[in-house]
């Protein structure tokens, strides 16, 4: 995956949707950007 930033305040986004929602056991989640392959991956809720 990509990290990105966006502006949410932006006039040209009307809304946002949530289409995957990842299980995770903690709230910063910034040790998998260390991670390659299979260890980074993430157990997914589908809505």
């Amino acid at each position: 995956g990509v990290e990105r930033i966006f502006p949410i305040n932006l006039p040209t986004i009307e809304k946002i949707e949530v289409n995957k929602i990842g299980k995770v056991r903690r709230a910063r989640i910034f040790y998998f950007r260390d991670l390659t392959g299979k260890k980074a991956r993430i157990k997914e809720i589908r809505k």
